[in-house]
């Protein structure tokens, strides 16, 4: 794993999420932002998964919030840096939200356990009535 401190941001876009053809835009920009450093097929289809299930749970759990997208670099590695801020209820306990299963919805209970394997670094913080940051990054060709 890559230390933040060495990571440098090389661009940077906010989107606002607040309806359903804004999940849409954001995919489609993650897309082209992963194009743009020439990621493969494979690490695209990660990251847009991953930040599908992201965005999902923004706007069922905190009526949406914004995403930040950057490039960054380390060396001579690029990646995909998201990072999805609401100002929802928070999480309570994350260690359980991190758990395989665990659900407070109706869903399977896969999307952070899940999102974290298909990404490089992840990072998430949550104020119970504050709002929750998850911040994920996946490298070209890692």
């Amino acid at each position: 794993m890559i230390s933040h401190s060495m990571i440098l941001s090389l661009s940077k876009d906010t989107i606002k999420i607040s309806q359903e053809q804004d999940v849409v835009f954001l995919k489609n920009r993650v897309k082209e932002t992963a194009v743009k450093i020439k990621m493969g097929l494979v690490n695209q289809t990660r990251i847009i998964t991953a930040a599908s299930e992201l965005v999902r749970n923004m706007m069922r759990y905190a009526n949406g919030g914004n995403c930040v997208i950057e490039v960054v670099s380390s060396g001579r590695v690029n990646g995909v840096r998201l990072t999805f801020t609401d100002k929802g209820p928070g999480i309570p306990d994350i260690a359980a939200a991190m758990r395989d299963g665990f659900s407070t919805g109706r869903s399977l209970g896969l999307g952070l356990p899940g999102t974290k394997r298909l990404v490089n670094e992840f990072d998430i913080k949550s104020k119970v009535g504050e709002g929750t940051t998850v911040t994920i990054v996946k490298w070209a060709n890692g």
